[in-house]
C-alpha cells in the first residue's frame, strides 16, 4: 500500500466568464473543486490501480464530506484519515493565459493543521509520500515531519514533493533550512523546475544529502531523474491542449510511484539500482499521466486504461 499524507482542501478555480460590466466587472465565477496535493496524489494512486491510503484530517463540514466520498470512490483507504469540526482549508485558483496556476489560500483554523502523528503506521504501508501545504503549515506541520522520519527509520520508501507555495512561508531562510533537514529521511524527491529555483539548490545538491532519486518536471519540456548510477535521464513532454494544470505534479507523483511498485522498486536499493531504460519508461509513463490532467478543469487525474491509451 502507498499512503499519500497531508492537506485535503477545496480549490476555487474560476470558471470561463465573469460579469459583462459594471459592479464586480472582470471577476470570474468560482467553482469549488476537491484538492491538495496529497489528496489528488491519493486520488490519482487509486484511479491508477495501486493499493491506496490517505492520512490526514478532513473536516466534519459537507466539503470535507466530499472530499472523503471522493476518497472512497477512488478506492482509496481512509481509515487513517481524522476528523474535526474546524472548517476546510480553501484555495483561490488563478489560471494564467498558457494554464498554469497560482493560488492564494484560507487556512487560519482549518481542519487539516491540527492533524496529529499517529500511534503507528498504517498496516500494510510500502510507501509514503509528503509535501506541500501539509509541511509548512503549524502545528501539523511538525506531526508531519515527524511521521516522515519515523516512516523513513523504519524502512518505508519516503516521497517528497516540497510543491511550494511561498505565499504560505513566513520565513523562507528558515524553511529551505528545514527542507534539507529532511533529505536525509527522503528516498525519492521529486520537485517542478519553479519549486528548484525557489530552494535556491541543485539535484546534485540534494542527491548527495540522501535520496536514492531527484525528479525534476518541467512542465510542457518533459522531466528529468538524477541518480548516483545512471546519472540523469530526461524525457520529453506529451503535447496536450492544456485547460489548466491543476493536479498535474500531484499526477506525476503518483505515476511515478504507481511506475515503481510495478517494478517492485518501492526501496532505496532498488530505486537507486534502475538502469536508465527503465527510469525512462517511468517517466513516460507519468508524462502521459500528466498530459490527461492537464487536458481538462480542475484537479482530474486519470484511471490507469487513459494513460494506455
Amino acid at each position: 500500500m502507498i499512503v499519500a499524507a497531508g492537506e485535503a482542501l477545496i480549490d476555487l478555480v474560476p470558471q470561463d466568464a465573469g460579469p459583462p460590466a459594471g459592479e464586480g466587472a472582470g471577476l470570474a465565477p468560482l467553482a469549488p473543486r476537491l484538492g491538495g496535493g496529497p489528496f489528488n496524489t491519493a486520488v490519482a494512486l487509486g484511479r491508477l490501480g495501486s493499493p491506496a491510503a490517505f492520512c490526514s484530517r478532513i473536516s466534519y463540514d459537507a466539503f470535507g464530506e466530499a472530499l472523503l466520498a471522493r476518497l472512497r470512490a477512488a478506492g482509496v483507504d481512509v481509515s487513517s484519515v481524522q476528523r474535526g469540526a474546524e472548517p476546510t482549508t480553501l484555495a483561490v485558483a488563478s489560471i494564467s493565459a498558457d494554464g498554469s496556476a497560482g493560488y492564494s489560500f484560507y487556512v487560519d483554523g482549518t481542519a487539516d493543521r491540527l492533524f496529529a502523528a499517529p500511534d503507528r503506521l498504517p498496516d500494510g504501508v510500502r510507501a509514503m509520500i509528503f509535501g506541500t501545504c501539509s509541511m509548512v503549515l503549524e502545528p501539523g506541520a511538525s506531526a508531519y515531519e515527524e511521521l516522515m522520519r519515523r516512516a523513513a527509520a523504519e524502512g518505508v520508501f519516503t516521497a517528497l514533493d516540497p510543491n511550494i507555495r511561498a505565499g504560505l512561508i513566513r520565513d523562507a531562510d528558515a524553511y529551505r533550512a528545514r527542507f534539507k533537514s529532511w533529505l536525509p529521511s527522503v528516498a525519492l524527491l521529486k520537485l517542478s523546475e519553479e519549486d528548484a529555483r525557489w530552494l535556491g539548490g541543485t539535484p546534485e545538491e540534494w542527491l548527495a544529502s540522501g535520496p536514492a532519486a531527484v525528479v525534476v518536471t518541467r512542465g510542457g519540456a518533459g522531466m528529468s531523474v538524477l541518480t548516483r548510477a545512471c546519472g540523469e535521464v530526461s524525457v520529453p513532454g506529451v503535447p496536450v491542449d492544456v485547460v489548466d494544470t491543476i493536479g498535474a505534479g500531484d499526477t506525476v507523483n503518483a505515476a511515478l510511484l504507481h511506475g515503481l511498485a510495478a517494478r517492485d522498486a518501492l526501496s532505496a536499493d532498488a530505486v537507486a539500482g534502475l538502469d536508465a531504460g527503465a527510469w525512462a519508461d517511468v517517466l513516460r509513463f507519468a508524462a502521459r499521466a500528466a498530459a490527461v490532467t492537464c487536458s481538462r478543469a480542475g484537479a482530474e487525474p486519470p484511471y490507469a486504461a487513459e494513460v494506455d491509451a
